[in-house]
């Protein structure tokens, strides 16, 4: 059986379950629930390792139960392991089953029992079918999942350029489901032979941090199936952006959450949930607003060692966003780091809609009265170019020229090279900087398709709106 065809028959469990009222996102926390406990079975079974689950909520002591003695097995075994220390405790933390009818449970169950032995298969086999059930459950949900789903060629691309290496430290403080870890792993372990310094690689060079305790424990899955974290979790459930914890790493890879405001949700003594507005008060933080992508702009400066790396997602607005700390924080990037590449990114690439996002790939340097950009590279590859999720998917191979560029850094069509001074001249920073002509607009016969159309037209009225209020952020003083 294919990859792709044990994915297949995974999936079909959820379309069944959905009908039945079990919603993807549910599945597939039960599936990682179960699979952790089938392969540490298996691992103690067929490899002699000591399992990291007490006897009394191991598989073997859940997958001979039926009825209700298998749900109620099932139950207390989430509540004990929710408890537990290290990689465990973070898989299971405020585990619930979602799945109470024990006819469902037992189906899943089996489904997991059957199609093992899952420690036979190669690391990147796991790898491919637990990264594959999320794929799809990004772009089946729509809304949800797809949120933390960086496309994987904007992953791979951006890891080729920011060249992580093998004795590095490597962070995202908005890791999602782990793509952006994972590609540095895969990037990095083939540098090295030595044993001492893939065991290092494996258990220490990776932090993560997420403030969803759903998907934290997806990234933990994902990254113990590729074979890191082993005994400990690289992964934790946390607000980055709450405070500064000392810690500084070498390269930071990341795509923060899309959306405008940062928010924390307060539940009150009937159980009524309120959203509030939040600004991060921090000593490090050089501007207060309550602009999320600002403010993991932000953490990012602090976090990185000196002479470290970055490469970062964030969407327009963080390059036109007018107001004191839109133009402030552009203007510590230019002058406190080395900001030396934008790439501007095609639209219909993301689930979430209406999105136009760009790269930023900045270098830490130590501190000096000189600037630090001396000049920024920007790549246009959006103008003219035209995606979507199904027809016209963006693949890795679309972003050769770009690499080529980033390395070589010779001036072309869609790669242009700008100074400090000029970047300095302009109002208020604005750094949404294009300079191709959009075909589309004077010939028709150029028009993309109407699907493609019509997402554009979503897209371009996003960015109008996030002008106008922009603009009238501005009018009225609001910094947030």
């Amino acid at each position: 059986m294919t990859n792709e065809q044990l994915v297949s028959k995974v999936w079909n469990y959820a379309h069944v379950l959905r009908d039945q009222g079990i919603s993807y996102g549910d599945y597939i926390e039960q599936i990682t629930y179960l699979l952790f406990l089938k392969m540490d079975q298996e691992r103690k079974d067929f490899l002699g390792e000591v399992s990291a689950v007490p006897k009394k909520w191991s598989w073997a002591a859940l997958v001979g139960n039926d009825g209700d003695a298998l749900e109620l097995q099932y139950r207390r075994m989430l509540e004990a392991l929710g408890k537990a220390d290290g990689l465990v405790g973070t898989i299971f933390r405020k585990a619930q089953n979602k799945l109470s009818d024990p006819a469902k449970l037992k189906r899943v169950v089996s489904l997991i029992d059957k199609e093992g032995p899952w420690i036979g298969l190669e690391v990147d086999v796991k790898g491919e079918i637990y990264e594959g059930l999320l794929e799809r459950n990004a772009s089946e949900v729509k809304s949800g999942a797809g949120q933390y789903f960086t496309p994987r060629p904007v992953i791979e691309t951006i890891v080729k350029c920011v060249d992580p290496q093998a004795d590095e430290t490597v962070c995202d403080p908005a890791c999602g489901t782990g793509g952006f870890l994972l590609a540095a792993y895969e990037h990095m372990k083939g540098q090295t032979q030595d044993k001492k310094k893939l065991k290092k690689l494996r258990h220490t060079a990776f932090t993560g941090f997420d403030i969803v305790d759903e998907v934290v424990r997806l990234c933990a899955m994902n990254l113990y199936l590729h074979g890191i974290g082993n005994g400990g979790s690289p992964v934790m459930q946390a607000d980055a952006l709450a405070a500064d914890n000392g810690k500084r790493f070498d390269v930071v890879l990341t795509n923060p959450p899309f959306g405008k405001k940062s928010s924390y949700k307060v539940v009150g003594e009937d159980g009524s949930v309120t959203t509030e507005r939040e600004s991060y008060e921090r000593e490090d933080f050089k501007f207060t607003t309550s602009n999320k992508q600002f403010n993991f702009l932000q953490h990012i400066m602090t976090i990185l060692e000196t002479n470290g790396r970055a490469g970062v997602v964030l969407p327009d607005n963080v390059l036109f966003e007018a107001g004191r700390a839109g133009e402030g924080i552009r203007k510590r990037l230019l002058e406190g780091f080395n900001f030396h590449t934008l790439l501007r990114l095609p639209t219909g690439i993301w689930y979430s809609p209406g999105v136009k996002a760009n790269v930023l790939f900045f270098d830490k340097r130590p501190a000096s009265r000189d600037v630090q950009t001396k000049e920024l590279w920007v790549y246009d590859y959006r103008t003219n170019i035209h995606k979507t999720l199904k027809t016209k998917r963006l693949t890795s191979g679309d972003f050769d020229d770009f690499i080529r560029c980033y390395r070589e850094r010779k001036e072309t069509d869609r790669f242009r090279r700008f100074t400090y001074e000029e970047l300095a001249e302009r109002d208020k920073l604005n750094l949404d900087i294009f300079w191709l002509k959009d075909d589309s607009l004077e010939d028709i016969d150029s028009l993309p398709d109407p699907d493609v159309l019509a997402a554009e037209i979503v897209e371009n009225l996003e960015s109008a709106l996030e002008q106008f209020r922009s603009v009238s952020r501005e009018l009225t003083g609001d910094e947030g």
